[in-house]
Formats: structure tokens, C-alpha cells, sequence
């Protein structure tokens, strides 16, 4: 069996990222937020006291991007660096200001989601998702190993 280089999953998955970010990064703009920052964001929402290591590691982020990405946050005052009572490991917490942004991001963003599962929709939305969530628990576990 032959593949045209066009046809290479590789490319095809990267050049649909990159059209995701420019999609999701226009809806965002108006809120001076990136797709990544929102990410962070929600996964500090999603994840309360989660240290940064397993916040890194649940995204896939490498922690430094994760910590480069949170800096702005913080100075906005969207997130707040926070240790818990015992030990030394620094988690992030949303603060009042960052709930209320992802409060008037999150019906644009559940639109947006309508519009690309739509997009995707022919061949299976749940079963594209599925796929990438397997490819990158591939990576995930290909990291451990590393």
C-alpha cells in the first residue's frame, strides 16, 4: 500500500491544529486570552489544587510552558499561586476575576464547539475525538519512558 505525502496523518493532524489554535485565538482575542491561556484556565478550574507537575502532565504541556503560560494569568489576577498547608508543592487556584472571564468565554467557546464537531461530524466526531485521545496516551506513556 502506497500514501500520498498529503495524505500523511502527521501533517494533516499538525495543519488541523494550527487551524484550531487561529480558530479558537480569533474567538479569544476580544478577551486578550490565548487558546493555550484559556486552556491553563480551565484546567485550573477543572482541576482545584492539582500540583503544576500533574497539571502539566494532564495536558501534555511540558511544565515549564505551563509555568510561562500561568505568569500572565497571574498578573492579570485571573489565577493565584497557592501551597498548600503541608509540603511544597505549588498549585494555581482561579480567582474571581478569572471565573467571571471564563463565565463570558464559555458560551462562545461551547459554540465554537457545535460549529467544528459539525465540521468533523462525517466521519464520526466522538470517534475522531477517541482517536486522538488514544494517540496521545500513546505519547503520554512514550514520555514515562523517556
Amino acid at each position: 500500500m502506497t500514501f500520498a505525502f498529503f495524505d500523511c496523518l502527521v501533517l494533516n493532524t499538525v495543519m488541523a491544529a494550527r487551524a484550531l489554535t487561529r480558530r479558537y485565538d480569533k474567538v479569544l482575542r476580544p478577551f486578550e486570552i490565548s487558546v493555550i491561556q484559556f486552556t491553563v484556565l480551565m484546567t485550573v478550574k477543572n482541576s482545584p489544587r492539582m500540583s503544576v507537575n500533574s497539571m502539566a502532565a494532564r495536558i501534555s504541556m511540558d511544565r515549564t510552558t505551563l509555568l510561562r503560560n500561568l505568569e500572565p494569568l497571574n498578573k492579570r489576577g485571573l489565577v493565584v499561586a497557592a501551597r498548600p498547608e503541608k509540603g511544597n508543592v505549588r498549585h494555581y487556584e482561579l480567582t474571581e476575576d478569572g471565573a467571571a472571564l471564563l463565565d463570558d468565554i464559555l458560551p462562545l467557546w461551547r459554540e465554537s464547539q457545535v460549529e467544528l464537531r459539525a465540521l468533523v461530524a462525517d466521519p464520526g466526531a466522538e470517534d475522531f475525538l477517541c482517536g486522538l485521545r488514544a494517540l496521545t496516551a500513546g505519547e503520554v506513556g512514550d514520555h514515562a519512558d523517556a
